[in-house]
């Protein structure tokens, strides 16, 4: 009867959030895609250019040739095509520009020659090489995360989803190795050792804890003491220790998070900063600025699914949902049967504290963001990435 008395409040607090904020939400946004807008005339060009010179390839045009084959069968790789060549509708910073604000808010030594520098971005080629391989990366693991498991009972469909998932396999594995071709012709060890644990760190992600019969990724049952536990910052190729985390639902969305793509930025932003050859010191705030970046604009993503008018399937780890387990463990029950209600249990995480605890960690992680980036050397660059920032830290439903 408490338990039912606790979400009935959370419901109507709530829907008087959405009620009040609605023409907030759509302010925030805009807010977020002036502020990326105007970081993109800090480097000079829109960022979106980063990708073309990787997509406009004869490799992805016979890919994207073949994707229409792909409409009847909706396969998730048709969406995925759409938001790579048309842009994403979220409008979240990409991580190339993220990678390049740093790499301009730290500057460039007077012993580097001008045939080294971009003058237009106010970087080096090589910071700018590795913001292209950045990108590339995220996407080529989106690409690969679009492979489907096939229910051998869809016959009629059976020949063209496979068709799907090799055609995600194969584009992703071909960004991919491109990815670590353009990082050796930097020649530089140190930074292909460390964006080669980003990518030992990516996979890893896809390895933690259980799944459903579709590959769809489950939480870990709660412990009983669901304490606060603080995630720790490896700057250098050293792995995370995850079974210490699992089971403590906000830890382990943040330790999830973290290695399914905030240490890729994370590491970039740090191997910018290696290129350039800044101080470790330095190297290690450009860490902090990228990863606290990706959990805050995680954060706000994982809300998305739970908004007003919104169905279907959604992450079963992403943020709402474990904030509502960390409160209601028994939660946990609900997800571990073999037809999972999605409708139930967007409604029940509506009613709850889920959409107002992950808001809370896009606050807090924006605000470490903020936090550190009052370190870096004052720049028109770095007001960029806090104009970003503060519209994370401020946006709410």
């Amino acid at each position: 009867m408490a338990l039912k008395h606790t979400q009935s409040l959370f419901r109507a607090k709530f829907l008087r959030n959405i009620h009040h904020h609605s023409p907030a939400i759509v302010e925030a946004k805009a807010n977020l895609t002036q502020a990326v807008t105007e970081a993109e005339k800090v480097v000079g060009y829109p960022t979106s250019f980063l990708n073309l010179r990787w997509l406009l390839t004869d490799e992805l045009a016979n890919v994207a040739k073949h994707i229409r084959k792909l409409i009847k069968v909706n396969h998730p790789l048709i969406e995925e095509a759409r938001k790579i060549f048309m842009g994403n509708n979220n409008d979240m910073p990409s991580w190339g520009l993220i990678v390049l604000l740093v790499s301009n808010s730290c500057g460039i030594k007077e012993s580097f020659s001008e045939y080294d520098r971009d003058t237009s971005s106010g970087v080096l080629y090589s910071q700018r090489a590795l913001a292209e391989v950045t990108e590339m990366i995220r996407i080529s693991n989106i690409l690969h995360k679009n492979v489907v498991n096939v229910d051998k009972k869809m016959l009629d469909e059976l020949a063209d989803l496979n068709f799907g998932n090799k055609l995600a396999m194969l584009s992703g594995d071909y960004l991919l190795s491109k990815s670590f071709r353009e990082l050796a012709l930097l020649k530089n060890s140190d930074l292909n050792e460390l964006m080669s644990s980003s990518l030992r760190d990516l996979a890893e992600a896809d390895f933690i804890g259980i799944e459903t019969e579709f590959a769809a990724q489950l939480p870990c049952k709660p412990v009983n003491a669901p304490t606060a536990l603080k995630i720790v910052d490896h700057f250098g190729t050293e792995p995370h220790k995850v079974h210490e985390i699992l089971g403590n639902p906000i830890a382990e969305w943040t330790l999830r998070t973290t290695l399914g793509g905030a240490t890729l930025l994370a590491k970039s932003c740090r191997g910018a900063l290696i290129l350039a050859r800044h101080s470790e010191p330095l190297q290690k705030l450009g860490f902090l600025v990228g990863k606290n970046i990706a959990l805050a604009c995680q954060a706000k993503i994982d809300q998305e699914p739970f908004l007003p008018g919104q169905s279907g399937t959604f992450s079963l780890i992403s943020a709402p949902v474990m904030v509502h387990l960390n409160h209601f463990p028994n939660f946990y029950e609900k997800l571990m049967t073999s037809n999972i209600d999605y409708d139930s249990i967007r409604q029940e995480i509506q009613s709850g504290p889920g959409l107002e605890g992950a808001q809370d960690l896009q606050q807090h992680f924006s605000k470490e963001a903020l936090r550190v980036l009052n370190e870096l050397p004052n720049s028109d660059a770095r007001i960029a990435l806090e104009n970003i920032v503060k519209t994370l830290h401020s946006s709410d439903l």
